[in-house]
């Protein structure tokens, strides 16, 4: 299997080129394809990304920070500066609130790309992890001299905030590089089983499973595949479908060709089989009560993700509908037991990220 050697958004790395759709948060999303209607339910996010709901009805959202003023290194040929701003904040009844600080979090000092929590998902209250991303060989990891081994692993959040690392995700793919050719590791979305954890990671281009004691084993592994070069799968995101098997979106990587994306079913002990196919960076995917699977597209178009993103619903006969269109680099999708849409908007930028709910 290929790996590229450059690769933006989960680089959910997360990101090259940080290119606005807008220039600000005031700006008016565009009208979607069946005029949805669209609320600000938080905002003031430092690059929200993946979303969860609590059994309580609460909305959690993993904000990968805006990194710091180190220790810095140069990673992937750039330098990037730590900084303990990460989190994980909550919305519950009407407040919103950071539940969670200090998590690590990485940024890119010439584009302010920035990497940290990535997603977040639990079983029961108070039993919740977070995927803490990293973007590069593992075995890098030491160059951010002290704080290197808090990244490309699991962290355990608790009721009480009081966070802990958990399972190390970088060490398993520098051990076992499941994909062959040059290691590169990234965790990213995640789903929280009884007994388990489920997650992509984004670098190594596979779907990877997390037993009650610790051990990792790798449940897929996802080709690259010819777009004028060969490109990575880049997997951001895994659900559980109506039928019990999993289902993971790509992002594919560098070009970035518009239709490229898939999504995958995956029986664990299977290889892999195309879902659907034909789109465009996805960062994330869900399902509705009434199997329609929702596709949250990063970007509309490949060229350094400048045009803006939409959901897209695929219905169980696999007719497709842009139910909501104009989204400023969105980077997760939930849906609420009130049958709304929920998406990180803006999830590229510090300051301005939002959440927003859609009514399709």
């Amino acid at each position: 299997m290929m790996k590229s050697t450059r690769r933006s958004l989960p680089a959910k790395t997360l990101l090259l080129a940080v290119v606005p759709a807008c220039a600000s948060a005031l700006c008016v999303l565009a009208a979607s394809a069946s005029a949805a209607t669209t609320t600000v339910v938080m905002s003031g996010l430092d690059n929200p990304r993946g979303l969860a709901f609590g059994p309580e009805g609460a909305l959690y959202v993993a904000e990968a920070g805006r990194g710091g003023s180190g220790p810095c290194a140069v990673i992937r040929g750039v330098v990037q500066c730590y900084g303990a701003t990460g989190a994980v904040s909550r919305l519950w009844m009407g407040q919103q609130k950071r539940i969670a600080t200090g998590l690590p979090s990485m940024r890119i000092v010439a584009t302010g790309e920035t990497t940290g929590p990535h997603d977040v998902a639990m079983l029961g209250r108070g039993d919740a992890y977070v995927t803490i991303g990293w973007g590069a060989n593992p075995e890098t990891r030491p160059l951010l001299t002290g704080v290197g081994d808090q990244f490309d692993r699991l962290v355990r959040l608790p009721a009480s905030g009081n966070w802990r690392f958990a399972d190390d995700i970088g060490a398993y793919e520098a051990a076992a590089n499941p994909g062959g050719g040059p290691l590169d590791s990234n965790a990213y979305g995640l789903l929280v089983l009884p007994g388990a954890r489920v997650l992509t990671d984004a670098g190594g281009n596979d779907l990877l499973r997390v037993d009650a004691s610790g051990d990792i084993s790798t449940l897929a592994v996802f080709p690259s595949r010819p777009q004028g070069r060969s490109t990575d799968a880049v997997p951001t995101s895994v659900v559980v479908g109506p039928d019990g098997a999993y289902y993971v979106g790509e992002l594919t990587g560098v070009p970035f060709a518009a239709g490229a994306a898939r999504i995958y079913r995956i029986v664990p002990g299977s290889a892999p089989e195309v879902f659907r196919s034909g789109f465009t960076t996805i960062i994330d995917i869900a399902f509705g009560s009434d199997g329609s699977l929702y596709v949250l597209e990063h970007s509309t178009g490949p060229v350094f993700f400048a045009l803006p993103g939409d959901v897209v619903r695929v219905a169980p006969d696999g007719t497709r509908t842009t139910v909501a269109s104009g989204l400023n680099r969105p980077t997760s999708i939930a849906i609420g037991d009130d049958g709304a849409l929920y998406v990180s908007n803006f999830g590229t930028s510090a300051g301005i990220g939002q959440v927003l709910r859609i009514e399709p």
